[in-house]
């Protein structure tokens, strides 16, 4: 499956690229390779890729792995909480970026993930927390 079958995200935002290993409900491993045309330089050009989106990359990952399995159409996964996360090493263009990403707990909808991940052979961030919950869209629409 592809990560834009179950990701809502499109270009610009889907920030995973493939999944290379998944154990369903335990972990997964996806990569991200970083290029000098992502739009995060269009006005400075090719310098350290953003930690915003290094944690954006990562946390689409701990989605597809909550989520592999489920249509997206009919949910929103929700990040409550994000927690413990380190930045090692920079990240620059030509660097593939190997997320990993295991279970901590699950409940019901709600998901805990931790997990780390790795550029050109080194650590470039670590992941202590990150908790999620799913919602059915329905449940999150205004009254009428």
């Amino acid at each position: 499956m592809n990560p834009s079958d179950v990701l809502p995200h499109r270009y610009p935002m889907l920030l995973v690229d493939r999944v290379v290993d998944l154990v369903p409900g335990e972990s997964l491993t996806a990569l991200k390779a970083v290029t000098a045309n992502e739009p995060c330089y269009a006005e400075d050009g090719p310098g350290d890729y953003p930690a915003t989106l290094l944690v954006e990359s990562w946390c689409q990952a701990a989605v597809l792995l909550s989520s592999w399995d489920r249509p997206a159409d009919d949910r929103v996964v929700l990040f409550g909480a994000i927690a413990d996360v380190e930045f090692h090493h920079p990240v620059t263009p030509g660097c593939v970026v190997r997320h990993s990403v295991r279970v901590l707990d699950a409940r019901g909808g709600t998901v805990a993930f931790t997990g780390h991940s790795e550029a050109d052979g080194h650590v470039v961030m670590t992941v202590g927390r990150v908790v999620t919950t799913t919602r059915s869209t329905a449940d999150l629409r205004p009254a009428t």
